[in-house]
């Protein structure tokens, strides 16, 4: 047996966000197509640890992401993803750090893709933590970006982010803001990564056609959406099970009877049939599932198991 380890360096130079974001959504697609065999993750002390199986039937293949999270170290995101596949013995072993990063990424573009206005070009991006430069690659790589906000009570994290994502998009104007509720006024799309457990900002807030992505709160205490923008808006989810155990903004809607389980699309559902209802107000709302991780690790296999 041979266990092939990839670095996170690696990970960079080996998978582009095109790519990511084309694996993720034929992820998906095949995940409403019953193709997957996906137990919700395991949860220890409260989402600090993370273990996340995946199994795709067609290609007998396996993947197993174990997480560590502390958003008070650098980095937050530690761990190991895990590839297997009954035809063959060797292993590959990565960095769930930038898998994780990736992949919620490339979800992110997919949504963004299928549910944003053709033309959206202004983005909003709440939170400058580690998740943060992969939601404007992803967003950028299917709705090219004429300017970019970024918003974050540490200035100086923003501002640094600025700088970074700068020097990527090139002809993109890049600012900052430290105010959510204004920052958002004239976005197109915003992206929520935040550990947030209220609202970033309120309903009357937004323009009357925006797109928003909400990727931070992964617990039923966290939540980062108001219940009056998910009762007024086109809502698709990663998962409905995954959602109904740890999305708090989703929760606490249904709970406050502001929407139905019959408000809330599944993305691959979606990807296969188009939503007939959808708004000038569309929202994706992620806590991020296994079938991401396994689009990535297969990404990896094919170009570093030989």
């Amino acid at each position: 047996m041979t266990t092939v380890s990839v670095t996170a360096q690696e990970i960079r130079e080996a998978v582009s966000m095109p790519e990511a974001i084309d694996a993720v959504r034929k992820g998906f697609i095949d995940l409403a197509n019953g193709e997957f065999e996906m137990p919700t993750r395991t949860v220890l002390r409260d989402g600090q640890f993370l273990s996340m199986p995946a199994h795709h039937r067609p290609t007998r293949s396996a993947m197993i992401k174990t997480l560590s999270l502390n958003f008070e170290r650098t980095p937050a995101i530690t761990g190991t993803v895990v590839w297997s596949t009954l035809d063959r013995s060797d292993h590959l072993v990565a960095d769930a750090g930038p898998v994780t990063t990736l992949r919620t990424g490339a979800v992110v573009g997919v949504a963004t893709d299928l549910l944003a206005a053709p033309d959206a070009s202004e983005l909003t991006l709440i939170g400058a933590g580690g998740q943060a430069p992969d939601q404007v690659r992803a967003v950028h790589a299917v709705r090219p970006l004429s300017r970019l906000t970024v918003v974050d009570a540490n200035a100086e994290r923003a501002r640094a982010l600025a700088e970074t994502l700068r020097a990527e998009l090139n002809g993109t104007e890049v600012l900052t803001a430290s105010d959510a509720t204004t920052a958002v006024r004239d976005a197109q799309i915003v992206c929520c990564a935040t550990t947030a457990t209220s609202p970033l900002f309120p309903e009357s807030a937004l323009p009357a056609q925006v797109h928003v992505n909400a990727i931070g709160a992964f617990r039923p205490t966290m939540r980062e959406l108001p219940d009056e923008l998910l009762a007024n808006s086109t809502v698709v989810i990663d998962e409905l099970e995954a959602i109904l155990e740890e999305s708090g903004e989703i929760i606490h809607a249904l709970e406050a009877g502001a929407i139905t389980r019959d408000d809330l699309t599944e993305l691959g559902s979606a990807l296969i049939a188009r939503p007939a209802n959808l708004g000038k107000r569309t929202v994706f709302k992620s806590v991020g599932v296994a079938v991401q991780d396994w689009a990535i690790a297969r990404l990896l296999a094919d170009k570093f198991l030989c």
